[in-house]
């Protein structure tokens, strides 16, 4: 223990974090920049903050705030002690309704203060896209904005007083009128009168520098507005007066097509007349698909407010009137409207996955990555149209793309651009770019920074922007402040590079070996780290809508069960500085081991993170040549051990074995199973045996069934109902063969070999290998699967779709199959035949229709199904059927061998705590608790002792009764 890590422990009743795992999660914000920090603090109170400043100043150790880390020019990252605001001081001390203020402590979550503030109609202006996860403190020390500051203005705007403590240990109230100014700033500031009074462009997005205009006399002398934007390098935040506006009644969203991005720009600063909420600006490479949007190749999102529908309604149809557009859509429904604010809010990940492009090797999609640097460049919106053109020129010719978008109506521009940060060719052109482009915004009268600040990307280049002498005064800002240059420094004054601290330097330079293939990255799966670039969408806290993302986090709260958390581990472990044993590391392990592999990620990560593949990648490693834990052996091997069991006839024996409570506990001890969950009872006549008892019926389409482990050995009933209603639907079922064939017929689980070679190989059953994958069992998942590939030849040589009942599996075969095994064209061919139930009915009988039930429905979409597979299907399935209502989102937390393994019960309580039980329980007495997953169905029966059932189960029940044979 160092002396500085011992003072701290003995000064501060908050964590004091000097391990690896603490560090790595802190290296990084949402830029381009890494530092690595001595030791991470979570704070309690304000005099813990002042205790910390105070040993680190005896130490001579730089201090650092961090909110929500999202920061895209590195001001959240630094080498001393980092505070980390989001673990205690994150409350909502006081809303006050009469005053429309509120007091804030600085690692309070943006979207915790409108909840509160919402049932009072108020609201709290500024909302930055990452208003989920950004924190109040790191709002005010970026000065951010958001999509609403044409109507309420940047944080600064929205800021009564604020607490802060000085390095030098002054606890100020700043204020207007030099309330809580420490000594010298009135001298410094009445000597430079002139110099303020003419040195900042008139703009509504000038973030960068420090706000010393503010100080002025006709400003009142605003010391708080003063502090904002100064990126904790002038004081520590401990609490803050916030004003609230309030919220309209209703709303409307004018979506505004026109030819392209310039003609968008041109036309946002006309609108603003109009007194809209918002004026956002987006271009079609930035949206997945444009057919909920009017024609056109470029959109303007112009947000209304009213006190009724109507009123809000007429006034967006009026800026549609006045607006010269080539289409527009005006959309009141809020359900829509947060649709289509969720395309604009994602752009900040979309836009760093680009289709084409040569500066960079082929990326996500066949795209290129791009980065932040320049995400938010402001000129005066009358000039937006005209520094486009001079941007997308300069582009050109650095051989450079981008694609901006953002505050049209204020005059701000995000976008990312496919610098080559890898190598010594690409850093220098980042930098000739950078400076170039500084010198265009200076002469369009704008600014580095309209949003987020200047941090190291920007903040070298302010003398492009104020000149020189102005340079030299906010230096001398920052020593009245703070003398000893402790707060973050290399910030906005005497700044580092912009050019040095890249974090990609640090990334091996050659492809890690690796066992998927990674195809969305070229095969790099330093690239496929990469892809986290810290906008932190994982890091919300309730579940918003559907999400799933990230399930872990939200029951812990805690960064390193967050899929940026894992990210950033992973990114050290290539990195090899701080976590130093690599694929052996145990700080990723235990970061990884509360990962549910529920490939939430990879479709609520705006780029596409997929850390469920990450972790099997990591695990195969980790554990190669070593002794794994028995979980891995006992449900890693599941299907290895349901088939031995049913081939002796087994199941009636395990399951009374099972119900004798000493005998059970021995079992879960030797098996690595939580003590707390009942082992499941396997079903004594399988679902493939009941198919060998049956006559096979149906003349139309063939499909073949998979017989997934958990079908055939767990919940035969499935797989016999999903039968039934495919057959009603008028399909001819066969399973899949059993036996090596060198040519068809498809199998059907009866097929007899003819060969002696398939004699002597014996009867086999297909496997998705999901078990073994999600175990890290890779060497063993693609031996499973190249078995399964064999046996599935035959039905590959015929145009029979695969219709796969679980989820879970369905989703292994779409994706980890093609990408364990992408050396075999086989697992692609046999990928894209998988359907889920709902979409074989909806493609094979789109004229049958099935039972009509007019029951609600309760329960959950599966998270597999809703990161890989999609859910459109059968909700239009459960709605002709007459199954009314949603189902939730998030994960059951079980997901697997997951919620089974020891260690993990209370967090897989939790997850399944957040939406699913609730729902259930709230649910009317008549509801259909549907639950297409296994895992799902256990979970539900566990904890809350209902019995979900698959959507087939519930079609099949409605059907006229089968005959005794069935």
């Amino acid at each position: 223990m160092t002396d500085l890590e011992a003072d701290l422990r003995k000064a501060v009743r908050g964590e004091v974090g000097f391990d690896v795992t603490s560090r790595a999660l802190t290296t990084m914000d949402a830029s381009n920049y890494r530092r690595v920090p001595l030791g991470v603090v979570a704070p309690r109170d304000a005099d813990d903050v002042a205790a910390v400043l105070e040993v680190c100043r005896t130490h001579g150790v730089p201090v650092v705030p961090r909110g929500g880390g999202t920061s895209i020019a590195g001001q959240a990252t630094g080498t001393g002690v980092v505070l980390d605001f989001t673990r205690h001081m994150n409350k909502l001390l006081s809303v006050d309704p009469e005053s429309r203020t509120a007091l804030v402590q600085p690692g309070l979550v943006l979207d915790r203060l409108q909840d509160a503030a919402a049932p009072h109609g108020l609201r709290f202006g500024p909302d930055p896209s990452t208003h989920s996860r950004c924190t109040l403190g790191g709002m005010i020390g970026n000065n951010s904005c958001g999509s609403h500051s044409v109507a309420w203005g940047t944080t600064a705007d929205s800021v009564a007083e604020l607490a802060v403590v000085t390095a030098r240990g002054q606890r100020l109230r700043l204020g207007q009128d030099w309330a809580g100014a420490p000594a010298g700033l009135r001298e410094l500031v009445d000597g430079e009168l002139a110099r303020l009074r003419t040195g900042f462009p008139e703009l509504p997005r000038r973030i960068s520098g420090y706000a010393l205009d503010a100080l002025l006399p006709e400003h009142r002398a605003d010391v708080a507005r003063s502090f904002c934007g100064s990126e904790g390098t002038l004081g520590v935040l401990t609490e803050a007066v916030v004003r609230l506006v309030e919220a309209p009644r209703a709303r409307a969203l004018a979506v505004l097509g026109y030819a392209d991005e310039g003609a968008a720009a041109e036309a946002a600063a006309g609108l603003l007349v109009h007194r809209p909420l918002t004026v956002e600006g987006m271009a079609a490479d930035l949206v997945p698909s444009v057919a909920a949007l009017p024609r056109g190749g470029a959109w303007l999102f112009v947000e209304t407010g009213g006190s009724s529908e109507g009123e809000a309604r007429a006034r967006a149809e009026r800026i549609v009137r006045a607006a010269d557009v080539l289409d527009a859509h005006v959309v009141t429904d809020p359900a829509g409207q947060r649709a289509l604010w969720r395309i604009r809010e994602d752009a900040s990940g979309t836009a760093t996955r680009m289709p084409g492009g040569t500066s960079q090797p082929p990326r996500a999609g066949g795209g290129a990555e791009a980065w932040p640097g320049w995400e938010d460049c402001a000129v005066p919106p009358r000039r937006l149209g005209a520094y486009l053109r001079d941007f997308r020129g300069l582009l050109g010719a650095h051989g450079l793309r981008g694609t901006p978008y953002g505050h049209f109506g204020d005059g701000c521009i995000h976008v990312r651009i496919d610098f080559d940060l890898l190598t010594p060719a690409g850093i220098g052109r980042f930098r000739r770019f950078s400076e170039e482009l500084a010198e265009l915004v200076a002469a369009h009268g704008g600014s580095l920074s309209g949003e987020h600040g200047d941090g190291q990307a920007r903040a070298e280049l302010l003398p492009t922007m104020y000149g020189h002498e102005m340079v030299a005064l906010f230096e001398r800002a920052k020593a009245v402040w703070d003398p000893d240059d402790l707060l973050n420094p290399g910030m906005l004054v005497r700044p580092a590079p912009l050019d040095t601290n890249l974090r990609f330097s640090v990334l091996p330079r050659e492809p890690v070996d690796v066992a998927f293939g990674y195809p969305a990255d070229g095969g790099d799966f330093s690239a496929a780290v990469r892809r986290c670039v810290g906008v932190a969408k994982c890091r919300t806290t309730p579940s918003s809508g559907a999400a799933v993302m990230c399930p872990s986090f939200r029951a812990t709260g805690e960064e390193e069960h967050s899929t940026r958390g894992r990210a950033r581990l992973l990114h050290e472990m290539l990195a090899g500085e701080l976590v130093t044993d690599g694929w052996r590391s145990t700080e990723v392990r235990d970061a990884l081991d509360l990962c549910l592999s529920c490939k939430g990620c990879r479709s609520d990560c705006p780029v596409g993170v997929d850390m469920a593949t990450y972790k099997a990648e990591f695990l195969h490693h980790h554990y190669a040549g070593r002794r794994r834990p028995a979980s891995h052996h006992s449900m890693g091997r599941l299907p290895l051990w349901l088939r031995r069991v049913d081939r002796v006839r087994a199941a009636a024996v395990v399951n009374a074995l099972a119900s004798v409570r000493p005998l059970a506990a021995l079992a879960k001890r030797l098996g690595g199973i939580a003590p707390e969950r009942r082992i499941p009872r396997v079903a004594t006549r399988t679902f493939s045996r009941w198919w060998e008892g049956r006559n096979t019926r149906g003349t139309g389409d063939l499909v073949v069934l998979w017989p997934d482990t958990f079908t055939e050995h767990l919940s035969p009933s499935v797989g016999r109902a999903a039968v039934r209603v495919l057959e009603a639907a008028g399909l001819r079922v066969a399973l899949p063969p059993t036996v090596h064939l060198e040519k068809p017929p498809v199998g059907d689980g009866r097929t007899v070999a003819l060969d002696p070679v398939s004699l002597l190989r014996g009867r086999g059953r297909v496997c998705c290998g999901l078990t073994y994958v999600s175990t890290g069992q890779l060497d063993h998942a693609r031996a499973v699967l190249r078995r399964t590939l064999d046996l599935m030849t035959p039905v590959l040589e015929t145009p029979a779709p695969v219709v796969v009942l679980e989820p879970s599996c369905a989703a292994a075969l779409r994706t980890d199959l093609p990408e364990l095994l992408h050396d075999d064209p086989r697992a692609a061919r046999l990928a894209s035949r998988v359907l889920t139930f709902a979409e074989a009915l909806e493609r094979l009988a789109p004229d049958w229709r099935p039972p009509a039930l007019n029951r609600p429905v309760v329960g959950q979409t599966h998270c597999h199904q809703h990161a890989v597979l999609g859910d459109t299907a059968d909700r239009r399935l459960r709605e002709a059927a007459g199954l009314t209502g949603d189902l939730s989102g998030g994960c059951c937390g079980l997901a697997g061998n997951f919620g089974f393994e020891k260690g993990h019960f209370e967090v897989s309580r939790a997850c399944a705590e957040e939406q699913l039980l609730p729902s259930v329980r709230q649910a009317p007495r008549e509801a259909v608790v549907l639950a297409d997953g296994y895992s799902c169905r256990t979970q539900l029966e566990q904890l809350a002792g209902a019995r979900g059932r698959h959507l087939a189960e519930v079609l099949a029940e409605a059907l006229e009764p089968e005959s005794a044979e069935s």
